[in-house]
């Protein structure tokens, strides 16, 4: 880890599942040690051979602490006053059950970074629900904005939310890090998830607050920006596709040249970007007509030679043989004790004035730790236990 961008910054980890995980995998990524604080008793929440808990938790250490066990508050404290931050994503009740609410815990770490990513933050009627992302993003509207239509709200498919709020969990984190640089103060970051979706609904939100318009959900068609062909339409084959957009009429004569110049597409319906939008449906079951009979990469390879905008809805074998990201070296090849050989992905921010090794090589990275891997060298060596009073720990269920 020596020479990395973030190497020398220690990381106390409280965080579970998506979203807390995901905001330290980004700093440990950095060069950042991370401890994750975890329990015998979480195993079922966070299981250490899971492929899931293997993707969101490489270049960390785990120990095993008991939070529940009275005398296990005394060495949390302990690692606070050698850690830089503490990041959580419990309710605000968990850390503040625990003693270990930022009131007491910057009393051990005066120039402590605490980050709490609570679902619906430290304040206000709803802030002991504990939340998911695909809970925050239904109530964030963002699964109603990204349906078909008003009446089948499905939304994106996955836990969006989670990876956003990740995101802006190390953004806060950097930024108090470079604020406590400049004058020595530490920070309390009080991150709400359900605000981090409704951050992520854009214009519409400002169209409410602004207009107290009702948005509707529009599928892949856009009310603010004219583009018609815009979708996602069958190609040959199993669960095969194509998103087309085209913007101009430009674009529009180059796709009616690549289908051969079907007769439709001289219909007065089709003969505008305006008249292509009003009649989007008719335009969209045209292009599914052609594009169903044909290869994806084929389709989109031939559009974008001729200048229209069309890209594959790639899978996860597509992405696994994808050439422009195997030459970027883009996934990272690891052993896991349990899982054997595993390939995860590498972080996409290269720093080409950094000679920071774990850019690019695998041999700084690590697979995600197995449950206390870690303990005899945070607590022997980080915290100075003597040999006696590890075990005794041990013995007692604290270090558990």
């Amino acid at each position: 880890m020596m020479g990395s961008m973030l190497s020398g910054l220690r990381v106390l980890d409280f965080t579970r599942v998506l979203s807390g995980p995901y905001a330290t995998r980004i700093l440990a990524d950095l060069g950042a040690e991370i401890i994750k604080v975890q329990s015998k008793k979480t195993q079922a929440v966070e299981n250490a051979a899971s492929d899931y808990f293997n993707h969101w938790n490489r270049n960390k250490r785990s120990i095993t602490l008991d939070m529940s066990h009275p005398a296990a508050k005394s060495l949390a404290f302990k690692m606070v006053a050698i850690s830089d931050v503490l990041i959580e994503n419990f309710s605000p009740r968990v850390m503040l059950n625990w003693g270990m609410d930022y009131q007491h815990v910057q009393q051990v770490k005066p120039d402590i970074i605490m980050l709490s990513m609570s679902g619906m933050g430290q304040t206000g009627p709803w802030k002991n629900y504990v939340a998911y992302g695909s809970t925050v993003q239904s109530l964030g509207g963002l699964s109603y904005l990204t349906s078909f239509d008003k009446e089948s709200p499905l939304g994106p498919g996955y836990a969006i939310a989670d990876h956003i709020s990740g995101l802006y969990g190390v953004l806060a984190v950097l930024a108090a890090l470079e604020n406590r640089e400049k004058n020595g103060q530490g920070q309390y970051i009080d991150l709400s998830q359900y605000e981090v979706a409704a951050t992520m609904t854009g214009p519409a939100l400002m169209d409410v607050l602004a207009n107290n318009s009702t948005p509707l959900p529009e599928g892949n068609q856009s009310e603010y920006q004219m583009a018609a062909p815009h979708g996602c339409y069958q190609c040959l084959g199993a669960d095969r596709w194509c998103v087309v957009g085209v913007f101009d009429e430009d674009e529009w004569q180059a796709l009616v040249k690549v289908m051969g110049n079907p007769g439709w597409s001289s219909e007065d319906r089709f003969a505008t970007l305006a008249a292509r939008k009003t009649h989007y449906a008719e335009l969209d079951e045209k292009i599914n007509d052609w594009t169903r009979k044909r290869d994806a990469t084929e389709v989109a390879s031939a559009l974008q030679a001729a200048g229209v905008p069309a890209g594959v809805v790639q899978n996860a074998q597509d992405l696994a043989n994808d050439p422009q990201l195997q030459a970027r070296d883009y996934f990272v090849h690891l052993e896991h004790p349990t899982l054997g050989h595993t390939i995860v992905d590498r972080t996409p921010i290269l720093f080409t004035q950094s000679q920071d090794p774990l850019q690019k090589h695998s041999t700084y990275w690590r697979s995600s730790p197995q449950l206390g891997e870690g303990n005899r060298y945070v607590y022997l060596d980080l915290l100075e236990l003597s040999e006696l009073e590890y075990l005794s720990c041990v013995e007692k269920g604290i270090i558990g």
